[in-house]
């Protein structure tokens, strides 16, 4: 029987945009399949980032396309997925070694070369893939390749503030600060001038959460609007911004742009 739908995984070196443009005109030969979620896996650049992704990709039973130079990782991916029947396309490593043997040249193996044509447009890309996949301090691993690392409680603007960021080409990482969570051990290495903590009155901030708990239909009187406990997180966050020597905005009645402003300023004096 036909499968209507099934996930496509787009794993990449670098933005990932070489093997969206190719899944899509793909996908335009088969209108049937037009409800398939297709995910992408920007920035993968050692194994142990794969591994997760394939493991995930053998629960869902994805098709997985790859654009990976790194010849160790291509090889990686052909061995897991011969060992857990994943079927997949590797649309580097075949171009590459034909160019090289009617050549008679070695190949770079360098990522994302082929953004040279037009840099500026494929930094700002390459930014905002880099901002979303380090939103929220999903990894880590973001700090110390970001140009800007933002701390806040939440409502702080952040993630707003991070997306603005990315468009004007910086690579952004931001994280939540929550007194029960330890801080990451990255963030001791990341220098000053690129750690930014951000803060508010904790009226403002309660008034923030209020309405959006409001807003979501949930318990308004959740802690999350508490105001006691608000001043809580920002005295944590005080002490996490002092530990760290982190440059101090705060956002109280200011527009995204007006502390982007700020945070550029300082970033780049």
């Amino acid at each position: 029987m036909p499968r209507h739908s099934f996930p496509i995984y787009i794993i990449s070196d670098a933005i990932g945009d070489t093997g969206q443009r190719i899944v899509n005109a793909a996908l335009a030969q088969f209108p049937d399949l037009s409800q398939s979620v297709v995910k992408r896996y920007p920035f993968i650049s050692q194994e142990s980032e794969l591994e997760p992704i394939l493991k995930l990709a053998v629960k869902e039973d994805a098709l997985l396309v790859t654009t990976i130079v790194d010849p160790k990782l291509n090889h990686y991916v052909a061995t897991y997925c011969e060992e857990n029947k994943l079927d997949y396309l590797d649309y580097m490593t075949d171009a590459l070694q034909l160019l090289s043997k009617k050549s008679q040249l070695t190949p770079r193996y360098q990522s994302g070369v082929i953004h040279d044509l037009d840099k500026d447009y494929f930094n700002r890309i390459a930014a905002i893939e880099f901002a979303v996949k380090y939103d929220d301090g999903k990894s880590s691993k973001g700090f110390l390749a970001a140009d800007l690392v933002i701390l806040g409680v939440s409502r702080t603007s952040k993630t707003p503030l991070s997306m603005y960021l990315a468009n004007k080409s910086y690579k952004v990482a931001n994280l939540p600060l929550v007194p029960e969570v330890p801080l990451a051990k990255a963030l001791y290495q990341v220098e000053s001038r690129r750690l930014f903590g951000l803060t508010a009155s904790p009226e403002y901030i309660a008034n923030i959460r209020y309405n959006r708990i409001k807003l979501m239909g949930l318990d308004q009187r959740s802690c999350y609007a508490n105001l006691e406990r608000i001043r809580q997180e920002l005295s944590y966050a005080e002490e996490v911004y002092h530990r760290l020597h982190a440059q101090v905005i705060n956002v109280e009645d200011r527009s995204i742009e007006e502390t982007a402003q700020i945070i550029e300023q300082a970033y780049q004096n």
